[in-house]
């Protein structure tokens, strides 16, 4: 088991290209991660990498050893996930990736009683609103917010959510309700940014169809729930799920801006990468996830 340990670790850092970015996937210090790739070269009497300070470059034995590393752990997961099939066991280590309000108000609360079903499932979850790179970062399981046009994945549709904007009471009294979508260009806009986004523009619903409004703000954040306590504490207008700001619109901390144009809905759906062979692991987390989170939204989405 050691040898095929050591394979994937070599695997991670040449995907990845780094050492550091390998160990941290593994859970280990680049030490270990140089140690368990020299043992690799040592147990083959050939060099796979060379090494420099910044980043690590496959030899050309180490492309050929890549190559069979990946046929030998394919077939590998797929007698293990065989087995975990046939017991009725599903096992290993699942690692999950979602935005954060879904995460922290949503999934956080039913990976505890997930492992209370499934004791031999341990769950990696990953929360963060930008969008991880699945297959680099290693990822089994996704949960986005959007519609995916990319073929290689399989995504599986939890709920079509409704989107609203909205403002505190406060920031409308101050500075107005705007009474058409171009009225938002003279609003401050509360937008979830990165680095590299586009000028952004809001997708709203109207009588003549969807029409795209561009809008600005003074200040952005890559948190999708810094935006909402800004827009709580009358900062300016935002746009989000109906389900993430469901108990500020019920208080009354917040209210719906343009009711009569809102926002085209989202797809939140389960994602992962496409495999004939679906892990068991992955399979039962999908179908709890789905069935729990749908009855989670139903009241919420129904406002």
């Amino acid at each position: 088991m050691a040898l095929l340990e050591n394979m994937r670790v070599f695997v991670r850092v040449v995907e990845l290209g780094s050492l550091s970015a390998a160990g941290r996937q593994v859970r280990m210090s680049p030490a270990v991660v140089s140690h368990r790739i020299q043992q690799l070269e040592q147990h083959l009497g050939v060099r796979l990498l060379n090494r420099t300070t910044r980043q690590v470059q496959t030899t050309e034995h180490g492309q050929t050893f890549y190559r069979h590393c990946l046929v030998v752990l394919d077939a590998m997961e797929r007698a293990e996930t065989s087995v975990a099939t046939t017991s009725g066991v599903p096992s290993g280590s699942l690692r999950v990736t979602a935005p954060l309000g879904f995460g922290r108000r949503i999934l956080a609360p039913l990976v505890p009683q997930f492992h209370e079903l499934y004791p031999r499932v341990e769950v990696r979850l990953r929360l963060s609103d930008h969008l991880l790179d699945l297959l680099g970062e290693a990822v089994d399981l996704a949960i986005r917010m959007a519609e995916m046009k990319d073929s290689s994945f399989v995504l599986r549709k939890i709920a079509d959510c409704r989107r609203v904007l909205c403002a505190a009471p406060s920031y409308l009294e101050a500075q107005g309700h705007p009474k058409s979508p171009e009225e938002l260009v003279g609003h401050n806009c509360l937008l979830l940014r990165f680095p590299g986004s586009r000028q952004y523009q809001w997708a709203l619903e109207g009588r003549d169809g969807p029409s795209k409004v561009p809008v600005r703000g003074s200040f952005d954040a890559d948190d999708g729930d810094v935006l909402t306590q800004w827009a709580v504490d009358g900062r300016g207008i935002v746009m989000k799920p109906v389900w993430e700001v469901a108990a500020h619109l019920r208080s009354g901390a917040l209210q719906v801006v343009l009711p009569d144009h809102p926002p085209e809905p989202v797809v939140l759906a389960v994602l992962y990468p496409h495999r004939s062979f679906l892990p068991a692991k992955v399979r039962v987390f999908s179908d709890y996830l789905v069935e729990h989170t749908r009855a989670l939204l139903s009241a919420d989405l129904a406002l």
